[in-house]
């Protein structure tokens, strides 16, 4: 069966071709699955009966069963395990701001590039998600909390460069008229460092706010921490980053996560303001997450603070991420790999996936 959500709109008229559907048919289709994010064909009521059931028949909707649901009683953030069509779990994680609701979303099942800090790559790379099942994430999450969500950041489990046609696939769906239509302004990427996707990206014209996770200022710590960074080296990222801000006149911004004893010193900052300088950038310091499998400390409120006062001091822009969700594992790949390890104690579950991408 054929995933019918992935479909452009021109791909949904050619593979509805046979039906012989007015335009009008069509449009109604397109709007069930990519603005009310239906899960099956039943829920389009305007349609015919047996126009249902013959799509019900060829086609497949993919779609996020929420598995399991955290609120945070700090800060009200919502953290989602979502199980897909073939069994498996990502996360997304539901942010309210002052000027409306954030998802930050998964792009993978599982992650391949072993950062030493993150707990993504903890449970493997399993398979890159759809552009479906991209966009059902923020459908499971309105439908559920009951909210438009205004702004998408792909910085959940996977990277997103890694899975480039779906993502950009995903993204114009994303802001089409007849579908969400989210601005891309309002989306943010975030990439460990794929260098020519970098290139690549800055050529599709998606004024979409790139980020990445930087996290040392020189190639010896950063391969420590990072192997893609034996691959695309410390300068060779910056350079990208440089090109895809003219290409595109938007700010790059860089994730830094502060891991005490590790990359928090005053000469890091110092290397760091040195890579950065003349460029118009901006540094979001991160201190790192506890993960039980992980030796990693945060360093203290005032080490993470001189951190950014050395920044500041040689004309770097950089601020504090805000806590968010602490109380509920709010940083994504935990759920995952608990959920996996219940499982597997427990004999697992078996599951068929029927949906193609067409």
């Amino acid at each position: 069966m054929t995933d019918i959500k992935s479909l452009s709109f021109d791909e949904l008229k050619s593979a509805l071709e046979g039906y012989e559907l007015k335009r009008f048919r069509i449009a109604q289709i397109y709007k069930w699955l990519h603005v009310f994010g239906v899960s099956s064909f039943d829920e389009m009521t305007d349609l015919p009966k047996n126009l249902r059931n013959r799509l019900s028949e060829e086609f497949c909707i993919p779609s996020c069963r929420i598995e399991n649901k955290y609120t945070s009683a700090l800060d009200g953030t919502v953290k989602y395990l979502f199980r897909l069509a073939d069994g498996e779990f990502v996360e997304s994680v539901i942010m309210k701001y002052k000027y409306g609701y954030t998802i930050c979303i998964s792009s993978q099942v599982g992650c391949k590039m072993g950062c030493s800090f993150c707990a993504s790559t903890l449970a493997g790379f399993k398979r890159n998600l759809l552009p479906a099942e991209l966009e059902s994430q923020i459908h499971a999450a309105q439908r559920d909390l009951d909210v438009r969500i205004s702004h998408v950041v792909l910085m959940g489990i996977g990277e997103p460069l890694d899975n480039y046609d779906n993502v950009i696939k995903f993204l114009r769906t994303l802001n089409s008229p007849d579908g969400l239509h989210l601005s891309l302004r309002d989306v943010t990427l975030s990439t460990c460092g794929i260098v020519p996707m970098i290139y690549k990206l800055a050529e599709e014209d998606m004024p979409i706010t790139l980020t990445v996770s930087l996290h040392a200022p020189n190639d010896k710590l950063r391969s420590s921490m990072m192997p893609v960074n034996e691959r695309w080296g410390v300068n060779e990222v910056i350079s990208a980053c440089k090109a895809y801000a003219k290409r595109t006149s938007r700010r790059v911004s860089f994730e830094y996560t502060l891991i005490k004893g590790v990359n928090d010193s005053e000469e890091c900052a110092m290397q760091l303001a040195s890579l950065l300088k003349g460029f118009i950038s901006h540094v979001n310091l991160i201190p790192v997450n506890n993960v039980v499998e992980r030796e990693n400390k945060k360093p203290s409120d005032k080490a993470v603070i001189n951190f950014q006062i050395a920044l500041k001091k040689f004309g770097i822009n950089a601020t504090i991420r805000r806590t968010l969700g602490s109380d509920i594992n709010a940083s994504c790949g935990q759920l995952r790999r608990k959920k996996q390890e219940t499982l597997t104690e427990n004999g697992g579950e078996s599951s068929e996936n029927s949906c193609k991408n067409r």
